[in-house]
């Protein structure tokens, strides 16, 4: 199973927190972002990684030119357009492997997170955290009364009848039927011109289409943040990290 790391995005929402650096080279404990999920991955048998790099590659490549790991880079340059584009810059992987993680690099999380995903029996899996900060920030995922994932996305339809709502951690697995489903789906959005969409829409498309391709996993209770402001920042250092510790 290979993993994908989309890691391309400039975080201009951080503005001077990291100065010129990828977000995802921000250290906690004297590890990165991105040192932390190539350890993970390697504790959970995940020894093939692809990263997807656009602002400041180079930086990201010389920090883990060091790595184990394998490791190959996909460079995008046109990451200024959004998550859309760099998901579909890995076109090769969602058409060909078997199964596949696809992560966000802007994550810090307990390995638990990580195993629960790998060890999933569910072939195409989200990750739902019942325990979020509720807003407009959070990317949603609803559970209806049968036990399907039934909306996913910030902005939640205020009509909308669900039994639970938590929050996607940013993390998914999915099989190649799913993945050849996405390429088509991203081309579709790439040729309208709408290269802005997140990534997500694209796999909400999918599930709405058909529930029953997808599952989730409860992670509720194990630590993790996803850090796109300086507040979050501080949160990672000064609650997330000692949570991960004792977790």
């Amino acid at each position: 199973m290979k993993a994908i790391i989309l890691a391309a995005g400039i975080g201009n929402r951080l503005g001077n927190s990291v100065g010129d650096k990828p977000k995802s080279l921000m250290q906690f404990n004297n590890e990165s972002l991105l040192q932390r999920h190539i350890k993970v991955l390697k504790e959970n048998k995940i020894n093939d990684v692809t990263l997807v790099v656009g602002y400041n590659a180079d930086m990201i490549k010389q920090h883990l030119s060091d790595s184990s790991m394998n490791i190959s880079f996909i460079d995008n340059p046109r990451f200024k357009e959004g998550s859309l584009v760099s998901l579909g810059c890995a076109r090769d992987i969602l058409l060909n492997e078997t199964q596949f993680i696809l992560m966000d690099a802007d994550v810090l999380y307990h390995n638990d997170i990580i195993k629960q995903l790998v060890d999933s029996e569910r072939a195409n899996c989200f990750l739902l955290d019942r325990d979020f900060i509720p807003g407009d920030e959070p990317v949603k995922l609803c559970i209806d009364k049968k036990n399907n994932i039934i909306e996913f996305r910030k902005q939640i339809a205020d009509d909308l009848n669900y039994e639970i709502q938590g929050e996607s951690v940013g993390f998914f697995k999915f099989d190649n039927i799913v993945g050849n489903l996405l390429v088509e789906r991203i081309d579709d959005y790439l040729a309208k011109g709408e290269n802005d969409t997140p990534y997500e829409e694209a796999i909400r498309d999918l599930l709405l289409e058909d529930p029953t391709k997808f599952s989730y996993e409860d992670i509720t209770g194990i630590p993790w943040i996803e850090i796109d402001f300086p507040e979050d920042i501080e949160r990672a250092k000064n609650e997330i990290l000692p949570a991960i510790k004792k977790y």
